[in-house]
């Protein structure tokens, strides 16, 4: 087994595992389980597909298992304990400090959405690589997507979200459509 491709994969499992837990330790964890499980699985890849989208679907669901088992042995009270984390963001004055509120905002979305957000941003995956990973329609990519942008743009603004979203979003194409603001279309 040629393990050069898989290797050249870690900087951008680190860039999303980091993302997902919010945590490096975590993150770290998450990758180190991620490879182990690729290495062991490795001859469940088909040859000449996306390594990049295997490897994410194999995080993806190394993720929700840890996220379950923290929940049922109480380390969680559900899988959006994350979004109830006090975390108010404060006006940016500076480059780390607008980077710092961007994490914490990120965080406080529910889970779903920001594991979307990131796979589309910050790794650049097609809506269709993002379905494959998750498990879930295009539509809901789009759908998680468009709320994930909304919400976190209201919480960069300072809207209060405990209710629900902050912003109820729009239907595509409609004239109430909010354009994607830069920093969130790329995250890079």
């Amino acid at each position: 087994m040629d393990r050069r491709p898989l290797v050249e994969q870690i900087p951008a499992l680190r860039r999303y595992a980091r993302a997902l837990t919010g945590e490096a330790w975590a993150a770290d964890d998450l990758v180190q389980d991620t490879l182990e499980r690729a290495c062991v699985k490795w001859r469940l890849w088909l040859a000449g597909s996306d390594l990049r989208a295997w490897l994410f679907s194999i995080m993806h669901n190394l993720h929700v298992d840890q996220v379950r088992r923290r929940v049922r042995q109480g380390g969680l009270n559900d899988a959006s304990d994350w979004s109830e984390l006090d975390l108010e963001p404060a006006a940016p004055e500076t480059t780390i400090d607008g980077a710092l509120d961007m994490q914490r905002c990120l965080l406080r979305l529910p889970p779903e959405q920001r594991e979307t957000l990131l796979l589309v941003t910050l790794e650049d995956l097609s809506y269709a690589e993002v379905a494959r990973i998750t498990r879930v329609p295009v539509g809901t990519v789009m759908s998680r997507l468009s709320r994930a942008r909304h919400r976190l743009q209201a919480l960069l603004d300072g809207a209060p979200t405990s209710a629900g979203p902050a912003v109820p979003p729009a239907m595509p194409g409609s004239a109430t459509e909010l354009p994607s603001p830069s920093p969130l279309r790329r995250l890079k």
